[in-house]
C-alpha cells in the first residue's frame, strides 16, 4: 500500500553554519537537512507533540524504517491523528496484518480519510466483498481521492457497469496515466463502425488521453499513439513516440518503429529494432527479420527467425516458413508448415495449401481448403474457388465466388463478373464491374470496358493521315491504359485509333510495340502503315512475320508484293498460304491470284 497521509508534511529546516573555506555537495545539505528535520521531530514527538509524531512516522516508514515508525505512528493515533491511523494501517499491512490492517483504516476513513477510505477499499476488493470495496471506494473517490477514483472505475468496469467511464476520466483528469490510458483503450474501442463523425469524435479524444498518459511516461500510451499518428501521415511524430515507448521496453513498439524505418529505406536500422523486439518475444518482428534474410538469400537464418517467431506464438512464423521451403522446391516440408499455419486459422496459409495440393491433382484435398481460407476471409482464396468451380463448368458457382471476391477489390475476379455479366447482356452491371477491375490495374479489364465504350460511340469523320487531332475519348483513355500495360490487342486498337486521327508517328509507335510483342494483326498493321509511306521493304518484313504467325491476308500482301516484282513462284508460294490461312473473302482473292501466276508461269 502506498504511504498517505493528510497532514504528513515536512516543515522547513533551519540554517546550518559551514566552516570557511568548505562547500558541501548538494545531496550531502539535503542529507544533513533531512538528519536535522528528523532530529527536532523526534524532540517535539517525545514533548507529546502528535502531528510531529505522525509526520516522523511517515518518514520513517517511507525509508522502509518499520519499527522505528510504529511507536510514534501508534502514539499519533492514540491522540487522534487520522494520517497516523491511515499510515499505521500501511505499515501493519507491509508487516503481513491484514486484518489489523483494516481497522486502522477503518478509523480513518470514519474520520474523513479519503487515502484510508482507498486503502480500505482495496482491502475488501482482495477479499472478494465487493459491496463493501465499492462503498468505501466511492467515499474516496467522491473526495477527490485520484486513486480511490481509478480503483473504484476498475472495479465498476470489471462488472461491465456503464459509470466506470465516469470515474476512469476523473481519474485521468487528475492526471492518473493509466486511468488515461484505459480511457483512451475504451473510447478506441467505441471508435469502429458506426455514424462517422462520432466515431471521428472518439478517435480524437483517444488520442488527447493517450498523449496525457504517454508524456507521463506510459510505454503502451506512446505505442498507441505512434499508430494514430502513423495512420494519419504523421511519421515523423509516430516515429518519436514509437521510439519513447520502444526505449522503456515495449518490443511492440520496437517493431512499429522498425517498419518505419524500413519504409523510410534505412534496413539496418530497422533490423536494429526488430533484433531488439524478436528477443524481447515479439513474434511480428521475428517474422521481420525472416523475411530480410530471405531477401537477402540468407536462408538459414531467415528460417530460424521465422521458427522464433513460431515459437513466440505468431502462425505467421509457420505460413513464412511454407513459403520458404516451396520456395526452394521443399514441397513436403512446404505443406506441412502450410497446414500447420492453416489449422490453427491462418487464412492465406490455408489458401497457399489449396493451391499446392491443386498443382500437386488433389483437386478434391485443395476445395476444403480453399472454402476454408475463402469463409474466413481470403480474396484470393474467394476469386482461386471461382476458378476451380468454371474448370468444371459449374458457372453459377464460380459466379457467386467471383462476385464475392470483386466485392473485396479483387480486379480480376471484377473482370470475370464482368464478362459473365455481358454474356448475359446486362451492360450496366458489366460496365461496373469492368471499370473496379480496370480501375484496380487489370490490363484485360481496361480493354474489355474500352470495347464495351467504344460500340456506343457514334462515327467520327475520317480525317487524312498526318491530320492530327488532339481530343480523345474516354475508351481511347482506356485503351492506352490498357496498352501501356502491354496488353497487344488494346495497343493494335489505339494504333488504330491514332492512324483514323491522322497521327501516323503514334499509330506506328503502338503497331510496332504490339508487333515486337508478337501480335500479328501488330504487324500486319505496321506494314500496311510502312507501305503507305512508301516503305514496302520493310512492310514485306513485317507481314512476312504476320503471315509465319497465321494471319491470311498479311500473305494475300506478300504475294501481290511479289508478284509485282516479278518473282512469281514466290507469289504463288504465298498465295497458296492465303487460301490455307483465309479467311474466307481472303482465300477467294488469294486463290484467283494463284490462278492468274500459275497460269502466266506455265504460259
Amino acid at each position: 500500500m502506498d504511504v498517505m497521509g493528510d497532514k504528513a508534511t515536512l516543515f522547513e529546516t533551519g540554517r546550518f553554519v559551514q566552516p570557511s573555506g568548505t562547500e558541501p555537495a548538494r545531496d550531502e545539505m539535503v542529507d544533513m537537512g533531512e538528519a536535522a528535520e528528523e532530529t527536532r521531530l523526534a524532540l517535539a514527538a517525545q514533548s507529546g507533540d502528535a502531528e510531529a509524531a505522525s509526520v516522523l512516522g511517515a518518514m520513517l516508514l517511507r525509508r522502509g524504517d518499520l519499527d522505528g515508525a510504529e511507536p510514534h505512528l501508534r502514539a499519533a493515533t492514540a491522540a487522534g491523528d487520522r494520517a497516523a491511523a491511515n499510515n499505521l494501517g500501511v505499515l501493519l499491512h507491509q508487516r503481513g496484518y491484514p486484518e489489523e490492517a483494516a481497522g486502522w483504516w477503518r478509523i480513518a476513513a470514519v474520520a474523513g480519510s479519503a487515502a484510508a477510505a482507498h486503502a480500505l477499499g482495496r482491502h475488501h476488493r482482495e477479499r472478494g466483498d465487493e459491496p463493501a470495496a465499492e462503498y468505501w471506494l466511492r467515499q474516496s473517490a467522491e473526495q477527490g481521492h485520484v486513486l480511490g477514483a481509478y480503483a473504484l472505475a476498475d472495479l465498476l468496469e470489471h462488472r461491465g457497469d456503464v459509470a466506470a467511464r465516469h470515474w476512469m476520466r476523473a481519474a485521468a483528469e487528475r492526471g492518473h496515466r493509466e486511468a488515461a490510458y484505459r480511457l483512451a483503450r475504451a473510447l478506441d474501442r467505441t471508435a469502429g463502425p458506426g455514424e462517422e463523425t462520432a466515431g471521428d469524435n472518439a478517435v480524437a479524444e483517444a488520442e488527447q488521453w493517450y498523449r496525457q498518459a504517454a508524456a507521463r511516461g506510459h510505454r503502451r500510451a506512446a505505442l498507441h499513439l505512434g499508430a494514430i499518428l502513423e495512420k494519419r501521415g504523421e511519421l515523423k511524430e509516430a516515429a518519436r513516440w514509437y521510439l519513447t515507448s520502444a526505449k522503456d521496453g515495449e518490443p511492440r513498439a520496437a517493431c512499429a518503429l522498425g517498419f518505419l524505418l524500413r519504409d523510410a529505406g534505412d534496413t539496418e536500422s530497422a533490423a536494429v529494432w526488430w533484433l531488439r523486439a524478436a528477443q524481447e518475444g515479439d513474434g511480428n518482428a521475428a517474422n521481420a527479420l525472416g523475411a530480410l534474410h530471405a531477401e537477402r538469400g540468407e536462408t538459414q537464418t531467415a528460417e530460424r527467425w521465422y521458427r522464433a517467431a513460431l515459437d513466440a506464438g505468431d502462425d505467421n512464423g509457420a505460413y513464412n516458413l511454407g513459403l520458404l521451403c516451396a520456395e526452394q522446391g521443399r514441397t513436403a516440408q512446404a505443406e506441412q508448415w502450410y497446414r500447420r499455419a492453416a489449422y490453427a486459422g491462418h487464412r492465406e496459409a490455408a489458401n497457399a495449401l489449396a493451391i499446392l495440393l491443386l498443382q500437386g491433382g488433389d483437386t478434391t484435398g485443395a476445395e476444403p481448403w480453399f472454402s476454408k481460407a475463402a469463409e474466413a476471409g481470403s480474396v484470393d482464396a474467394a476469386f482461386n474457388l471461382g476458378i476451380l468451380y468454371a474448370g468444371r463448368g459449374e458457372d453459377e458457382m464460380a459466379l457467386r465466388w467471383y462476385e464475392r471476391a470483386a466485392a473485396a477489390g479483387h480486379a480480376e475476379a471484377a473482370l470475370q463478373v464482368g464478362i459473365a455479366r455481358l454474356r448475359e447482356g446486362d451492360e450496366q452491371e458489366a460496365e461496373r464491374h469492368l471499370r473496379c477491375a480496370a480501375g484496380g490495374g487489370s490490363a484485360e479489364g481496361a480493354y474489355r470496358l474500352a470495347t464495351l465504350l467504344d460500340a456506343r460511340r457514334p462515327p467520327e469523320p475520317a480525317h487524312e493521315l498526318g491530320e492530327i487531332v488532339q481530343e480523345k475519348t474516354e475508351c481511347e483513355e482506356w485503351y492506352e491504359r490498357a496498352a501501356s500495360q502491354g496488353h497487344r490487342r488494346a495497343q493494335v486498337r489505339v494504333g488504330m485509333l491514332a492512324a483514323a486521327r491522322g497521327d501516323v508517328v503514334e499509330a506506328a509507335r503502338w503497331y510496332r510495340a504490339a508487333a515486337e510483342a508478337g501480335s500479328r494483326n501488330g504487324a500486319f498493321n505496321l506494314g500496311l502503315l510502312l507501305a503507305r509511306e512508301g516503305s514496302e521493304p520493310e512492310a514485306a518484313v513485317w507481314w512476312t512475320r504476320a503471315a509465319d504467325a497465321g494471319h491470311g491476308r498479311a500473305a494475300l500482301r506478300l504475294a501481290l508484293v511479289y508478284a509485282r516484282r516479278g518473282e512469281l513462284a514466290e507469289g504463288q508460294r504465298w498465295a497458296d498460304r492465303a487460301v490455307a490461312l483465309g479467311p474466307a473473302e481472303v482465300a477467294e482473292r488469294a486463290a484467283r491470284l494463284r490462278d492468274a501466276l500459275r497460269e502466266e508461269l506455265s504460259a
